[in-house]
C-alpha cells in the first residue's frame, strides 16, 4: 500500500481522495500535522504551492512520505471564471458551502444569466511532490452547467447546482459511485495513477 499525504485539512476531500484511490494508498491529510503553513496561488500554483511546502516539512521527509495535493474549483463562463480559485471562499473567508452557493445564484440573478447560458466546469490539478521537489501534475475538468436551484444534498461544495453535461442531475442528486467516475478530481486522479510511476521514477 502506497503511503500518500494529501495537503489539504478538508475532510470532504481526503474522504473522497480515499474513495477514488482505493486500497492501493494509504491517504492521510495534514490534520495529522500540527501548525504546517500551506501557500496559495492558479489551480495549478495551488496545488504545487501546497505538495511542494508540506513535502519540504522535516516530519514529513522524516517518514519519506510522498505528498499529493490538489486545487479545484467551479468556473462559470458567465461570470468571467468565477469563482475559480476562489471558490470555497467566494462569499468570504470562512463560507459555508450553503453562502458560497446563494452569492453564485444571486450573481447570475442579477446578471439577469438566463438558464441556456449558464456553462460552467469543475476543474481540479493534482500535484505531486516529495522531499522538495515537483514529481508531476495532473490535470481533470468536467463541464456542465449551472442550475436556478440547489438540488439534492450528496456531495459537497457546489455539488447541488452543477449538472454535469450529458446528464439531468446535479452532482448532489447523483450517486456518489457514479460521481466519482465522472467528476473532475476522478478524471485528475485517473491521470495521477496512470502517471505515477513514471512521475516516481523522474521520467
Amino acid at each position: 500500500m502506497q503511503p500518500l499525504l494529501l495537503a489539504t485539512r478538508n475532510a470532504n476531500k481526503t474522504r473522497e481522495f480515499r474513495e477514488l484511490l482505493g486500497k492501493d494508498f494509504d491517504v492521510h491529510d495534514l490534520s495529522f500535522f500540527d501548525e504546517m503553513a500551506i501557500p496559495k496561488e492558479t489551480f495549478a500554483d495551488n496545488a504545487i504551492l501546497k505538495a511542494v511546502a508540506a513535502s519540504q516539512d522535516r516530519r514529513v521527509q522524516d517518514r519519506h512520505l510522498v505528498v499529493v495535493a490538489d486545487d479545484s474549483g467551479l468556473e462559470v463562463a458567465a461570470l468571467g471564471g468565477a469563482p475559480g480559485i476562489f471558490s470555497a471562499r467566494y462569499a468570504g473567508e470562512h463560507a459555508s458551502d450553503k453562502e458560497n452557493i446563494d452569492k453564485l445564484l444571486s450573481e447570475l440573478a442579477r446578471r439577469n444569466v438566463p438558464l441556456d447560458q449558464r456553462s460552467a466546469r469543475f476543474h481540479c490539478v493534482i500535484a505531486l511532490a516529495h522531499e522538495g521537489k515537483l514529481l508531476g501534475k495532473f490535470e481533470g475538468i468536467v463541464e456542465g452547467s449551472i442550475v436556478d436551484l440547489p438540488r439534492g444534498s450528496g456531495g459537497f461544495g457546489y455539488d447541488p447546482i452543477f449538472v454535469p453535461s450529458g446528464f439531468d442531475k446535479t452532482f448532489g442528486e447523483l450517486p456518489i459511485e457514479l460521481k466519482n467516475q465522472i467528476s473532475h478530481r476522478a478524471r485528475a486522479i485517473r491521470a495521477f495513477r496512470a502517471g505515477l510511476p513514471a512521475a516516481q521514477r523522474g521520467d
